[in-house]
């Protein structure tokens, strides 16, 4: 870790201490996990170091798949930790194992470490600069989703448990992953990658947790049972009808009209035919591409879209019901439509059991919200898929609201005094998981 900056030392004092005042509760929760005064402490001393680490990646931001310093910085520091290290898990994924003195089960803590194309526009001292080419794009580079703080976060809660490895019973696996944002375009990357390339392959976790820095007030938690974060899959719609003058128009089907009907046809599946109450779903429409000539109906019609549901089960039955009713729309009226479905991201679904489990712990940690459902689209999902697993989202708005802005947004900014509430969070989970509670 020798290369990074030593700098800022009394501001980050200050920032342990201010914490400690907002949020007292960084005591409590290590009652849950451990000897309450050997955590806090080892939670307070490291503080300084995950400042540090986030305003050194921070300044230093990499898209999905060209992680190489950061995933770099994380293998170092794991190795200083004693903790076996695995790399270049899809592409620069980088994986922690630490075994504890006793057997017993396995718990896996994620984070993210991918920057978005983004050109910052907050003023920092240490902001980003960084710009590069993205899909042949020349564009800035900016954490302006928070994954800075996740990846730091998790450095930290490696260091804290690494030193209580005499009293911890099972593994913690640190998966510290890329490309959440999605992969370049042609390629293959995140969660689904490390998962295809074997991450759960010699040791499946019992359990998997992740958080996320969202814009909400510092020292609270947000959590819930089942769907917190929506599918994400796109379609295209390829609309064929007969093509003719358009000034006679029953000499020919006309496609556009066809693909008119449908865009309509697929809101009512969300108005109409999906229950609601059980599950918000959403079909929009981006694009739609047809004809080169006002007075000439085209023979072909495309258009392109996506589709988010918090509910596995309905994903299923929308789209089954997309396709009936594309179909049948399309051949009403003389005319074919063929639709793909191209499966993204799923749920990130909260398993019950264990959220419930978790709750205590949490609560010891922050002031615990339960979290409304939202449509943007996670990764951790597939790991859910494959081992129960929690994902909360971790308070950090800035202090002055005129300065909070959502995620991916080139404003965005995450408050500092998160960051320890968030090792602590990560920490408390894996050890009362570890410990049966």
């Amino acid at each position: 870790m020798s290369h990074i900056p030593k700098r800022l030392r009394i501001s980050l004092l200050a920032t342990v201490l201010s914490v400690q005042a907002i949020a007292p509760s960084i005591s409590q929760a290590a009652e849950s996990a451990a000897d309450s005064a050997e955590v806090r402490k080892l939670i307070e001393a490291v503080t300084p170091e995950v400042v540090e680490w986030r305003r050194d990646i921070h300044q230093h931001p990499e898209l999905g798949n060209r992680e190489t310093r950061t995933a770099e910085l994380v293998t170092e520091h794991l190795k200083a930790l004693g903790i076996e290290v695995r790399t270049g898990i899809a592409h620069t994924g980088v994986v922690g194992i630490l075994r504890g003195a006793e057997d017993g089960p396995v718990v896996a803590l994620r984070a993210d470490m991918d920057a978005l194309p983004v050109t910052e526009a907050v003023d920092l001292p240490f902001a980003s600069k960084v710009a590069t080419t993205y899909n042949g794009n020349e564009v800035g580079v900016a954490h302006a989703c928070g994954h800075d703080a996740h990846t730091a976060i998790l450095m930290g809660a490696a260091e804290v448990l690494a030193q209580m490895k005499d009293e911890i019973k099972g593994t913690v696996m640190f998966i510290f992953q890329p490309a959440e944002e999605g992969a370049p375009d042609g390629e293959e990357g995140g969660a689904k990658m490390m998962l295809k390339e074997g991450l759960f392959a010699a040791l499946k976790p019992d359990a998997v947790f992740g958080l996320h820095v969202m814009p909400k007030q510092v020292g609270t938690i947000e959590v819930r049972e089942r769907g917190v974060m929506a599918s994400s899959d796109t379609f295209k719609i390829k609309v064929t009808g007969k093509q003719t003058h358009g000034g006679m128009p029953w000499n020919g089907v006309d496609p556009i009209v066809l693909s008119s009907q449908i865009v309509l046809g697929l809101q009512t599946i969300t108005s109409r035919r999906v229950d609601l109450t059980k599950s918000p779903a959403v079909i929009s429409v981006g694009a739609i591409n047809g004809g080169v000539r006002q007075n000439i109906v085209p023979s072909e019609v495309e258009m392109i879209g996506t589709i988010r549901v918090l509910d596995p089960d309905i994903r299923e039955q929308v789209h089954q019901l997309m396709e009936r009713t594309v179909k049948s729309i399309a051949e009403s009226g003389g005319g074919s439509a063929e639709l793909t479905i191209t499966a993204g991201y799923a749920v990130t679904y909260n398993d019950p059991e264990l959220t419930r489990r978790m709750m205590p712990s949490l609560e010891k940690v922050a002031d615990v919200k339960e979290a409304l459902p939202i449509t943007p689209a996670e990764d951790f999902s597939f790991y859910a898929q494959e081992v129960p697993g929690m994902y909360f989202f971790l308070g950090a708005a800035p202090d002055n609201p005129e300065d909070i802005y959502p995620n991916h947004s080139p404003k965005f900014q995450v408050n500092e005094k998160a960051l320890p509430i968030g090792v602590t969070a990560m920490t408390t989970v894996a050890l009362d998981f570890l410990n049966g509670r």
